[in-house]
């Protein structure tokens, strides 16, 4: 035990003696009667009377270790009665005492619970900065490689000289061509980046040292930083490894110039990995990955040469990648011949890799519950739904017949208007029933895969978005539209917004990004944006006026059958 420990345990002992004797002074006395007390006091039995503001009295007799002790009379003359008989008196302030049991009793739990978490803080402190400790996944427990990933065809190019950097540097430094200091993987939620920073190091055979933003971020100042130390050190010890940062849009935000504004401790941290990273010298194999879903909020200082040198998107997959993918997670699974993954890549535009493979899985799933050992068309195109809207509500007992004709026609006036404004697209499923993601139907609308959207796109877009509100005003009356719209106009606005800020379509406003003049002319777009949308609705429901018959007939037919297919709305 060292003389810290020690010293601690002995104030601790130190203070509960100090308690036990304040309650062995506190024993409890023998009680007796007044008149008893007055009889001892008058034969001069009593030695010592100690008074206080309690209800009752002690006092002690000659040769008697016994305490006593008897009504408080409360006189205002008490006290020199006794004294001109011969008897000690003392006093005593009872609050006060317990004030002291108090306090003393307090000091001990403080003292107990500061060596607790400074014990506590001592031992996290000896894996790293308040427990941050950067372990590497070593080669052999990495899995994945460049041939188990799928699709990111042009990603994968980008990195495969990084490996051969990483595994011959001397080749590269003959001709006087440096190792890029840092890559800088973006694009969307699942697509595959951390996967790709995994299956790098896999290839070039070297360790990987995962961590994310947030681990940098504390509330000490200085923390940060020296974790970024502690990482880097730990990396060096490798002599070659990649560092992967997730997430370092955590604490690579674009810096403030503003003092008010600015964040210590984020600013250290920062600066702390701007300057490793400037430590590097061209013969070590050592590279910094970093993935952010939001480039743009990044750090110029970051994105410079010579810090992250390349900047690889890693975005949603084309319809080839998605049938790579597919075909990769349905390998070793049973297929039935029902199952098309050609279909499937067609019907799963805008899904990242990581959906693609929820997808799989939930088609999986299906199939053991329904204890089949086979994997069939239909699974899937449920485990689209789920992953898509979220699982059918089981209990659709609560939905009255007026509820379920308002969504009826709802989603027939979407389902009609993408087949009038948008034939390219594919309407595969328009259901009226509600789903555990809280939508009370849904329209499937599988646009065209195309590199642009045109002016004609995002139009029709917006019209798209704004049927099933149009369609209820046909139906029902101006006065009695619901709020199943909400969604739908805030994808609606969305669409108009960028139409006349970012993509200068709209002609009153011109060629110009207004997003540059910030809320400078906000009033003038929310006015030009609500021009825009009166139009488009009233165009929209030209669209459906002109075509009630067939919305009516949709919406029957939804609310007999509930679901319907691309083949038979199309007929």
């Amino acid at each position: 035990m060292n003389k810290k420990h020690t010293l601690v345990y002995s104030i601790i002992a130190f203070l509960l003696v100090g308690l036990a004797v304040v309650g062995l002074h506190h024993q409890e006395p023998t009680r007796v009667s007044y008149q008893v007390f007055l009889d001892a006091t008058e034969k001069g039995y009593i030695k010592e009377v100690t008074l206080s503001d309690n209800e009752f009295i002690s006092f002690e007799l000659h040769n008697d270790k016994a305490t006593y002790e008897t009504e408080n009379p409360r006189n205002e003359n008490f006290k020199e009665t006794l004294l001109l008989k011969g008897i000690e008196v003392h006093e005593k302030n009872s609050t006060m005492q317990m004030a002291m049991v108090q306090y003393l009793f307090s000091t001990v739990v403080f003292v107990g619970v500061f060596f607790i978490v400074f014990k506590h803080a001592r031992n996290g402190q000896s894996g790293g900065k308040l427990g941050f400790k950067p372990n590497a996944v070593e080669v052999e427990n990495l899995k994945m490689d460049f041939s188990d990933i799928a699709g990111n065809v042009e990603a994968k190019e980008q990195v495969q000289d990084i490996v051969d950097f990483i595994q011959n540097p001397d080749k590269y430094n003959k001709v006087g061509a440096k190792m890029p200091r840092g890559l800088i993987f973006y694009g969307p939620p699942g697509t595959g980046k951390t996967m790709m920073a995994k299956a790098l190091a896999k290839e070039a055979n070297v360790p990987f040292y995962s961590v994310n933003g947030s681990d940098f971020m504390q509330m000490y100042v200085g923390v940060g930083a020296s974790r970024i130390r502690d990482l880097f050190s730990e990396a060096r010890k490798s002599e070659k490894a990649v560092i992967f940062i997730d997430e370092i849009d955590a604490i690579g935000k674009a810096r403030s110039n503003s003092a008010a504004s600015s964040n210590e401790e984020k600013d250290q941290t920062l600066n702390a990995l701007l300057t490793e990273m400037s430590g590097f010298n061209n013969g070590e194999g050592i590279v910094v990955i970093a993935a952010t879903n939001r480039l743009e909020l990044l750090d110029e200082a970051l994105l410079r040469p010579g810090r992250f040198d390349r900047h690889i998107q890693i975005g949603y997959p084309d319809q080839s990648a998605r049938k790579m993918i597919l075909s990769l997670y349905l390998k070793d699974k049973p297929l039935d011949e029902s199952v098309n993954v050609n279909r499937l890549s067609e019907d799963t535009i805008y899904f990242t890799g990581a959906m693609l493979e929820n997808l799989v899985n939930e088609a999986a799933i299906l199939a053991v519950k329904e204890d089949v050992s086979i994997l069939t068309a239909a699974h899937f195109d449920k485990a689209f739904y789920t992953v898509i809207a979220g699982s059918e509500k089981k209990d659709r007992s609560k939905i009255t017949l007026e509820e379920k004709k308002i969504t009826a026609y709802h989603e027939a006036g979407h389902a009609l208007v993408t087949t009038l404004v948008a034939p390219q697209n594919k309407v595969t499923k328009v259901t009226i029933i509600p789903s555990t993601k809280g939508a009370g139907g849904f329209s499937m609308n599988i646009p065209q895969e195309k590199m642009y959207q045109t002016k004609q796109d995002i139009l029709a877009q917006v019209k798209i978005s704004l049927a099933g509100r149009v369609a209820e005003e046909i139906i029902f009356g101006k006065d009695y539209v619901t709020t199943g719209a909400s969604n739908d106009i805030e994808k609606a606005t969305k669409y108009v917004r960028d139409f006349i800020t970012k993509y200068g379509m709209d002609d009153s406003m011109g060629l110009v990004n207004m997003d540059i003049f910030g809320e400078a002319n906000k009033t003038e777009v929310i006015e030009l944006t609500k021009k825009l949308m009166k139009e488009l609705y009233d165009e929209t429901k030209i669209i459906l006026d002109a075509n009630h018959d067939k919305l009516v007939t949709l919406a029957e037919e939804l609310i007999q059958k509930e679901t319907l297919n691309n083949d038979q709305i199309t007929q």
